[in-house]
């Protein structure tokens, strides 16, 4: 009830304007110690995914925290994990506003951020001020303006410097609003990144004395072929994780909505189908092999068990976040 209360405050402002105006009452708020006023009671339910112990399965998705300034206060609410980012080399300010635009006709959200954040270095300073000592995902991506074929630097960059405070690391090549970035996706461009990421990977492992596994994010607009083939690669390279999916560019479920047609990617319900799609897809291809985490459309417990049952081992959501409060951490962590 309380959630809903300050959802619909939320929802008469800027869709933008009101994430930074939310997170930041939610960091104030577990400075005071009165988050728990919005906290629910999470179960434990245990699982080793990538050679990590989570909690819980449920996650949160990348995207809501981009340069790790809300770590304590997201922890705070019950998550087993958290992912933060996308993050690239240099800081860079994203498209041009507006770019957030909520739906909540089909409770939905289109988004064309652009990989808005402060840098890598930026957010290592945030991670290391964060009191946090949970499982924390980092996720990586390019710069805008870096050459296509000067895409794997960016990565590696990010991958080297992010690598001694992450648990995992989440290399991010579909968002759909970095131009050609999701040309990455592509079997031979594919191949050669995750080949240097590997490479990297085993060196730092040495040098760090820990192994931080790499997981990919791929979008939910392939073709049952390309899923096959990125399988193949991940398998290959004995990736350890591959999250499905990111947004999609279909407008299926939005087509005649205020704001439906708007340019960039859709999350939200939506998008649930064809993320889980995706999911028993992948789960066919890579035969229990490398394990999936789950994203897109989770709003409801079923939703998120209906991942788990399609083949995920861990799930995640942002878009449910927005329209649904922390009650759906705890909601989904029983139903899986």
């Amino acid at each position: 009830m309380l959630y809903s209360l300050i959802r619909s405050v939320f929802f008469s402002m800027d869709a933008e304007s009101a994430h930074h105006l939310g997170m930041q009452g939610m960091k104030t708020a577990q400075r005071l110690g009165l988050l728990g006023l919005l906290a629910h009671t999470v179960p434990d339910k245990p699982r080793n995914v990538m050679g990590i112990d989570f909690p819980n399965p449920v996650g949160l998705a990348a995207g809501l925290d981009k340069n790790g300034d809300y770590i304590d206060a997201l922890a705070a609410l019950g998550f087993g994990f958290l992912e933060i980012g996308t993050i690239t080399p240099r800081p860079q300010p994203g498209n041009p506003k507006p770019r957030l635009f909520r739906i909540p006709e089909a409770n939905a959200i289109i988004n064309r951020m652009g990989f808005n954040n402060d840098g890598v270095d930026k957010l290592i300073e945030n991670v290391r001020k964060a009191k946090y000592s949970g499982i924390l995902g980092i996720n990586i991506g390019k710069n805008f303006d870096t050459p296509i074929e000067n895409a794997a630097d960016d990565y590696l960059t990010c991958l080297r410097k992010v690598y001694p405070h992450a648990s995992y690391v989440t290399v991010n090549i579909s968002s759909p609003n970095t131009k050609n970035l999701r040309q990455l996706q592509q079997s031979s461009e594919l191949e050669a990144l995750l080949d240097a990421l590997k490479n990297e990977q085993g060196k730092l492992a040495q040098q760090h004395g820990r192994h931080v596994p790499l997981a990919l994010k791929i979008a939910p607009d392939l073709e049952t072929e390309q899923i096959i083939e990125i399988a193949d690669l991940l398998l290959k390279y004995q990736i350890e994780g591959v999250i499905a999916t990111n947004t999609t560019l279909a407008r299926e479920g939005v087509a005649g909505l205020p704001h439906g047609e708007e340019a960039g990617g859709l999350s939200g319900a939506p998008v649930r189908l064809r993320s889980t799609s995706v999911v028993k897809q992948l789960s066919l291809a890579l035969d229990g092999k490398i394990p999936i985490i789950g994203v897109g459309g989770i709003m409801s417990g079923l939703d998120a068990k209906e991942k788990i049952l399609a083949g995920a081992s861990l799930v995640q959501f942002y878009s449910g976040f927005i329209y649904r409060g922390p009650a759906l951490i705890k909601e989904a962590c029983e139903e899986i």
